[in-house]
């Protein structure tokens, strides 16, 4: 959600726990600019406030949500989610997002996409897709492109290791600047991820060993500082490098 603002300063509340019914923001001291709201967070007349517990974090230059440690994920339109491959019909996958409901992946969902190329997704493939439709009541859409129809990072995502975190965790993850374990990691050992905003995270490497360090560290990282982050990956290197 896109909200006008204007010459904003930072809300003294950001990285800190706030709850339902906190005013975060009040746009009646701004000018034109725009916000972007996330997840947690709810523009009632002039005001930002809180509806849900969590830190409220902000994304610079102008985007702010509310980070919750919840392994419920409830889909948004443009999340990025990692899901399985349920069942196969003609014209959609089902696939298991963690939300309520199955989402739906139309087969033509890809990057030039038509009836004659249709992916062969098995049932439990994983893939990493992109929320295009979202609301309370209907099955969740997905898409494997990004917003010009591009493949992008989408799509299956194949061998490496999946496993679920909370959903706070992910966005740490995404967060900018990068993350302060997979920076540290980053600087030892080559890898890849995929994390989706439903509380699922992909991690591969050149060497079992390393797919196994990296998840390990991704998940110890969640109630960590920046600081303790970078101690933890750089004590899981030692010993890797010692075994």
């Amino acid at each position: 959600m896109d909200v006008d603002t204007g010459n904003m300063t930072q809300t003294n509340l950001v990285d800190k726990v706030v709850v339902p019914g906190d005013v975060v923001l009040d746009l009646t001291k701004m000018e034109n600019q725009t916000i972007k709201l996330g997840s947690g967070l709810h523009q009632d007349c002039d005001y930002i406030s809180v509806m849900q517990a969590g830190k409220l974090r902000l994304s610079k230059p102008n985007k702010y949500w509310v980070e919750s440690s919840q392994k419920r994920y409830v889909p948004r339109l443009e999340d990025t989610v990692l899901g399985i491959v349920v069942e196969h019909r003609s014209d959609n996958f089902l696939v298991d997002i963690k939300a309520p409901n199955l989402a739906f992946l139309p087969v033509l969902a890809f990057e030039g996409g038509t009836r004659r190329n249709i992916p062969k997704f098995e049932t439990g493939t994983l893939i990493y897709a992109r929320v295009v439709k979202a609301n309370g009541i209907m099955n969740p859409e997905l898409s494997c492109t990004d917003a010009s129809g591009k493949a992008a990072e989408f799509g299956q995502l194949k061998n490496g290791y999946m496993f679920e975190t909370s959903t706070g965790l992910a966005r740490m993850l995404l967060s900018s600047p990068t993350c302060p374990v997979l920076e540290a990691l980053g600087k030892k050992i080559s890898f890849e991820t995929a994390v989706g905003l439903n509380g699922r995270v992909w991690v591969n490497a050149s060497s079992p060993d390393d797919v196994i360090l990296v998840s390990n560290a991704i998940m110890r990282s969640e109630f960590l500082s920046g600081t303790q982050q970078r101690i933890m990956a750089e004590k899981l290197l030692e010993r890797l490098q010692k075994s």
